[in-house]
């Protein structure tokens, strides 16, 4: 009776679900820290919303790369067809005197393409997915320079006018300097990153085909006893992966508004921190998205309490954050291992 209690327990908690309260935790702990000891913006509710409207494109694209870890790959592509998504759509826009649909379409379309290739590459030709993506990587960026090597602002007025659309969140405002009330909004693209969030979360939660990740990422053979069409299950994760890549593409376009070669530089390894840092294990088959959204809440608060703490020089942020995932990573570990120890002894 004692040891079926005992399975009964480790069964409930599971390694997913006891990482994400981890990194939950430790995310309001860092933010109310940061409110009670620095003060200033931390404390208006403003300063929360500018995190999401910053990471909106990195929260899209951390769930796709989070997808592609759970199943026990990697795609280290994303920040490059971001690049390439930003600035296809800005010479359409402005060059070729395009329309918002029309643009949607371009990167969607993108993002499917790389989807299918890198896709079919990793799972039915069995190429490892970091040649595959680091290929993809240098292919979009080359791209991006070949389609405009100039950066520049757009100048397309329904896009400049989508691009400053606010969305007020009631309640939620402060009182300026001035008395003055100035209400709290988040950007169209916290909406976007938010509704993604939420439907990849029922995904894997309820779904045959979330169940699938999981079981790829946590054994193959076991996953193929089990009647799972492994090599489409890792290709769909691919495949989903830079869709998402395509839409956090055109979300951070929205957001700054202009193409450039150097966009989304670093935003791959910036993805997979936040993977980390949510709970998503590198070996695959542990992984939760809404622990990747508070991985990707987690870095970005990180680098703003360092910056408002006066560390301003850029090797401060890189160090706390390399100290931060290695934090996390052992952490991982030494619940892993405290767990298969447990599990033995019952």
């Amino acid at each position: 009776m004692e040891k079926a209690n005992k399975e009964s327990i480790f069964k409930r908690v599971s390694d997913t679900n006891l990482l994400l309260s981890i990194t939950i935790v430790v995310f309001v702990l860092m933010y109310i820290g940061a409110a009670l000891i620095l003060g200033g913006a931390f404390t208006k509710p403003q300063a929360f919303f500018n995190i999401l409207n910053a990471n909106a494109a990195l929260i899209i694209t951390s769930c796709g790369m989070s997808l592609v870890m759970i199943t026990g790959g990697i795609d280290i592509s994303i920040g490059g067809v971001v690049a390439l998504v930003s600035m296809c759509c800005a010479v359409y826009l402005d060059y070729h005197d395009g329309s918002i649909f029309g643009s949607v379409l371009i990167a969607l379309g993108i993002g499917l393409a790389y989807g299918i290739v890198q896709g079919v590459l990793v799972a039915y030709l069995d190429i490892q997915p970091f040649i595959v993506s680091l290929a993809g990587m240098f292919f979009a960026r080359g791209m991006t320079t070949i389609v405009n090597t100039a950066p520049f602002n757009v100048s397309n007025e329904k896009f400049v006018a989508l691009k400053l659309t606010r969305i007020n969140v009631p309640g939620m405002g402060s009182t300026n300097k001035l008395g003055a009330y100035v209400p709290a909004y988040v950007e169209i693209g916290v909406v976007v990153a938010i509704i993604i969030v939420l439907v990849l979360f029922v995904v894997l939660r309820w779904t045959k085909l979330g169940r699938s990740f999981y079981a790829v990422g946590g054994n193959k053979q076991s996953a193929l006893m089990l009647g799972i069409n492994v090599k489409r299950t890792k290709f769909l994760s691919h495949l989903i992966c830079s869709v998402l890549a395509g839409i956090g593409g055109y979300v951070y376009f929205l957001h700054v508004g202009s193409g450039a070669a150097s966009h989304a530089m670093g935003m791959e390894m910036n993805a997979i921190a936040s993977s980390i840092i949510g709970g998503t294990m590198l070996t695959g088959g542990v992984g939760n998205i809404i622990g990747t959204l508070f991985g990707v809440l987690s870095l970005s608060t990180i680098q703003n309490i360092v910056s408002s703490a006066g560390f301003d020089q850029a090797w401060w942020t890189g160090i706390t954050i390399a100290a931060m995932l290695c934090l996390f990573l052992l952490i991982q570990s030494v619940i892993m291992a405290n767990k298969k120890k447990a599990l033995k002894a019952v």
